[in-house]
């Protein structure tokens, strides 16, 4: 699957939940433009027996076309009937269904116009992918209704799931409590991702919002402040001893604590359900409209210039203000000047424009930990661009409570993207500036590091200066 954003999260929570079934087909996620995670998908891939969706709401997402290009190019030359090979997902009329028409795609699925990328997990975004690997889609649709009878027009507020859990999320941020952390059950761990962009994308904005830290690794009660709402989803008939005695702790603790019980995978598409309602209501609570997203298109333009720029000088345009792992003491006096700005109440951002990968992530959660130690602050982590898809409004249009630590590489081996005047490796380089100097431009605290062309020796380097 070839997206970003609101086209590929439900895919990735359906992939990582149900896995592929018996019989039926692996699903791979492409959402980094990061040249080395393009190649490294590639290199799973039997080019002659993939078939590729390519799934954009728009029609227009750089990203989603620079993925089509790139493996339209590499398939082309093996079959005499190249479109058979692929399937787009978009709305009805957008130039993504012109093109599959013009290249004789497989199929066109069409979405709902009316239902915003974020919200469409129950739409051909999510569902399609989800029946191509053999999820019981049926299954999950009759979760979704009970969800649906069960806040039906009829129903009071009072006894209104979807209501009930929105006014939580609204009244407590409203109350300083807008740092909404999840703690889930090993088979539903990815969930959270998806209601990560939903919350952030759908509330934050006007100077105001609702931040999901989702994947923080669950502290001690000692470590958090006072601005926590927890959200323990719970598999039932799962082993969670561990995680409840913690969970019990927080709310011995004083914490507010949501408890979620699921009884069957298929329960995510209550959840699904529940979320989105719930997130529209508590955007009524803070007086914002959850289904617009007026801060994306800044850090899209500023990334257009930077293309721009980088085209006329033949490589990546950097700027003054990177800093570099490799110089230790430069590097530690920075990240003392950047934490030196922080308040109680804020919340520390990590953006890695780098390769994703397991050895990379675990470097990055004990960075996350550590700042959270030093400073008893919340901490978010996301990878670049698909973050811009997720949180990304959040960061520009949401409270100035934000520091952000921008990471970036030095790419070796970058690819080209074909029909198109620039490579992967500036498309991405140009996403982080882009994004910086969004960030920058709303008033944000931001650190720009360069780990340079050893990424992992960067992130050591790093974590020393933090403990």
């Amino acid at each position: 699957l070839l997206g970003m954003g609101g086209s590929s999260l439900a895919p990735e929570v359906f992939q990582r939940t149900f896995n592929e079934q018996a019989g039926y087909r692996e699903l791979i996620v492409l959402d980094s433009t990061h040249p080395a995670a393009v190649r490294a998908v590639e290199a799973q891939l039997d080019l002659r027996r993939t078939l590729f969706l390519v799934s954009s709401k728009s029609g227009t997402t750089t990203e989603t076309l620079s993925f089509f290009r790139y493996f339209w190019n590499k398939a082309r030359p093996l079959t005499d009937h190249p479109g058979k090979q692929f399937i787009a997902i978009t709305d009805p009329g957008t130039s993504l269904d012109k093109l599959a028409g013009e290249r004789g795609f497989r199929r066109v699925f069409h979405a709902p116009p009316d239902v915003g990328g974020r919200y469409s997990a129950l739409t051909v975004f999510g569902l399609v992918p989800a029946a191509l690997i053999g999820v019981d889609v049926q299954r999950v649709l009759d979760s979704a209704w009970r969800m649906v009878e069960a806040s039906a027009f009829c129903v009071s507020e009072s006894d209104n799931p979807c209501a009930i859990l929105g006014a939580t999320l609204g009244e407590l941020a409203l109350a300083g409590r807008d740092k909404v952390t999840f703690i889930a059950s090993s088979s539903i761990q990815a969930l959270p991702i998806w209601i990560e962009q939903l919350i952030a994308e759908s509330t934050g904005k006007d100077g105001k919002g609702i931040v999901p830290v989702v994947g923080e690794p669950i502290g001690s009660p000692d470590v958090y402040g006072e601005d926590r709402l927890f959200v323990y989803l719970e598999m039932a008939g799962e082993d969670d001893s561990d995680l409840r005695r913690r969970v019990e702790a927080l709310e011995e603790a004083g914490s507010p604590v949501v408890h979620t019980r699921l009884f069957e995978k298929a329960d995510i598409g209550q959840e699904f359900f529940r979320w989105e309602v719930a997130v529209a209501a508590a955007g009524a609570a803070i007086g914002i409209h959850p289904f617009n997203q007026p801060d994306v298109e800044l850090a899209k333009e500023l990334a257009r210039k930077a293309m721009e720029a980088s085209g006329k000088e033949g490589k990546a345009v950097q700027s003054p203000d990177l800093v570099s792992a490799a110089k230790r003491d430069e590097l530690k006096g920075a990240i003392q000047a950047w934490l030196a700005l922080a308040k109680s109440g804020d919340y520390i951002a990590l953006q890695a424009f780098l390769q994703p990968g397991s050895e990379t992530t675990d470097a990055l959660e004990q960075i996350r930990v550590a700042l959270r130690e030093r400073n008893k602050l919340a901490t978010t982590f996301g990878y670049g661009p698909r973050f811009l898809h997720s949180t990304g409004q959040l960061h520009k249009g949401g409270p100035n409570t934000g520091l952000f630590l921008q990471l970036v590489d030095e790419i070796e081996g970058d690819l080209g993207v074909p029909e198109a005047s620039y490579t992967f490796g500036q498309l991405i380089q140009a996403q982080a500036l882009g994004d910086y100097r969004a960030l920058k431009q709303r008033g944000r605290r931001v650190l720009r590091v360069s780990l340079g062309r050893n990424v992992a020796e960067g992130l050591k380097a790093m974590l020393e200066c933090l403990v």
